[in-house]
């Protein structure tokens, strides 16, 4: 039996938990869901307090980057108790595959839940091929006219 052994699965799943727990690192501020349903692939991240005015996406060659911003909030005799949320400039970005339609990527913001709807191209969806045949033998008539 062949097992498939990747000496960087678990070097990466171990960069990514560091992240996501460290103090400072953007990672902590947008961790995302991406899964497929039907035709499209759905992205889902967490951007809970940010003003979605401040949210930019914008795609470039097959990289889609999403800048977002949750400020400091500020005022007159505002003493910090604790302070854990971050806030600031952040941004994420994923590689797109060639498998998907870059023109056709939606966005949507609710309830602190960035959701990008990325669908699937056309001419990458599975589709059957009709195959033709010639059914019935071929008939071949002889002139007897001579």
């Amino acid at each position: 039996m062949a097992r498939n052994n990747d000496p960087f699965r678990e070097m990466d799943r171990w960069l990514n938990t560091v992240l996501r727990q460290a103090p400072g690192t953007n990672a902590t501020i947008m961790p995302m869901d991406l899964y497929r349903q039907g035709e499209s692939f759905l992205a889902k991240l967490d951007l809970p307090g940010v003003d979605p005015s401040s949210i930019d996406i914008d795609v470039e060659d097959r990289t889609l980057t999403i800048r977002a911003e949750r400020r400091v909030e500020q005022g007159e005799g505002l003493q910090w108790l604790s302070r854990e949320r971050p806030t600031g400039a952040f941004a994420r970005q994923l590689t797109l595959g060639t498998g998907v339609a870059l023109d056709r990527i939606d966005a949507s913001y609710r309830d602190g839940v960035l959701t990008l709807t990325i669908p699937v191209a056309e001419e990458a969806k599975p589709r059957k091929i009709q195959v033709s045949h010639e059914g019935s033998p071929a008939t071949i008539e002889q002139d007897h006219s001579e």
